[in-house]
């Protein structure tokens, strides 16, 4: 069955940090959400629009203001043949089968409906619609064509449904659902067997770094140029985050990569920022001076402008180490800056599991 978010308001559209918190939070009890719509308080259409879903057999969220909370209550109402009663100081429908304080679950022809409200700067009520949840894994050194060739079998033996998505290049993203007669459990250990050392089972990979890290009493540093703080981000928006990292540094100039982690200004003047040379350096700098056990660095041409011929717009140069090893790497990224700063993340992500599997893939 689907799982549709609809929001109704107009600030929902343009407040898009306010959209985002209400999708993580949406996305905490379901696998995955099929479609979002997003419709005016006055728009005639949504009445027709929400009896097709539910015809649809279409579970939905509903996220509304305070204001219209009621209104939609009514709405809702008129699509089931339903009608409104008070709890509390709140109309909400008569068959509601669990409701909170700004939040109730009705259920229509095998859908679920869980309306809520939400306005800005105020904490979202109970979710009520639940699903067991499809598992994902991450899965590295493959392509899609051969991986798909690889799980086919297995997962036809185990009766299991799967649709793959690519991250970064050979970093796929599995996500694995039971059929009717199937064993997930059997199947994921017989996935392990087949791909010793290249999966992850979660959905969430800087959580799983944090989770592992800290239970080895490990630290991981960062030295950024072009994405600006985004791989720190990426990391402290997750909770645990302060027991593995004690700071990082975005090192935009290049006085500050020389005075900061300690890059040479001859290697700077002979190669230029964005190189191997640099990023070696920036690594080790980082290292140096944080005492972690992992520092990522990573520095390139975002764009839209600055690129030449020998270095093009979406050239990143990404250096990942440890107290044993490190690797440097060059790509070319395709897209805008954004996109190209959402990529350098992503692939110093992959390169830093990879440099290290003993800590990152062996369970423990």
């Amino acid at each position: 069955m689907k799982n549709n978010l609809i929001f109704i308001g107009n600030k929902f559209l343009h407040n898009t940090s306010l959209q985002y918190y209400i999708i993580r939070e949406v996305k905490k009890h379901i696998s995955e959400i099929d479609s979002i719509l997003f419709y005016k308080e006055n728009d005639n259409s949504l009445f027709l629009n929400l009896e097709t879903q539910l015809n649809d057999k279409a579970n939905l969220f509903i996220a509304t203001t305070k204001q219209n909370f009621s209104t939609i209550g009514k709405l809702l109402c008129t699509v089931t043949g339903d009608n409104q009663v008070l709890q509390g100081s709140t109309l909400i429908p008569r068959k509601s089968k669990k409701f909170e304080d700004g939040s109730y679950l009705i259920e229509h022809k095998n859908s679920f409906i869980n309306v809520f409200h939400i306005d800005e700067m105020q904490k979202i009520p109970p979710l009520f619609l639940n699903e067991n949840k499809a598992t994902k894994v991450q899965i590295f050194q493959e392509n899609e064509t051969t991986l798909h060739a690889l799980l086919t079998p297995l997962a036809q033996t185990y009766e299991i449904a799967f649709e793959m998505v690519t991250i970064v290049e050979e970093w796929i993203e599995v996500i694995f659902t039971q059929k009717k007669h199937g064993n997930l459990e059997k199947f994921l250990l017989a996935l392990e067997k087949l791909l010793p050392n290249k999966l992850i089972q979660t959905d969430n990979v800087v959580s799983f770094m944090i989770q592992r890290l800290s239970s080895l009493n490990k630290k991981i540093t960062f030295a950024e140029s072009c994405t600006g703080g985004l791989l720190t981000y990426y990391f402290t928006k997750e909770n645990g985050a302060s027991t593995i990292l004690d700071g990082s540094l975005i090192t935009y100039s290049n006085d500050l990569k020389e005075t900061w982690i300690a890059v040479e200004q001859k290697a700077l003047e002979a190669f230029g920022a964005v190189s191997v040379e640099v990023v070696r350096q920036m690594s080790e700098g980082a290292l140096n001076v944080s005492h972690a056990d992992f520092a990522i660095s990573i520095s390139g041409i975002a764009g839209d402008g600055g690129g030449s011929a020998e270095k093009p717009v979406g050239t990143v140069f990404i250096g990942v180490r440890n107290k044993q090893n490190h690797i440097e790497k060059r790509f070319l990224f395709k897209g805008d800056r954004n996109y190209v700063q959402e990529q350098s993340v992503l692939m110093a992500l992959k390169m830093v599991l990879l440099l290290d599997k003993k800590t990152f893939f062996e369970k423990i």
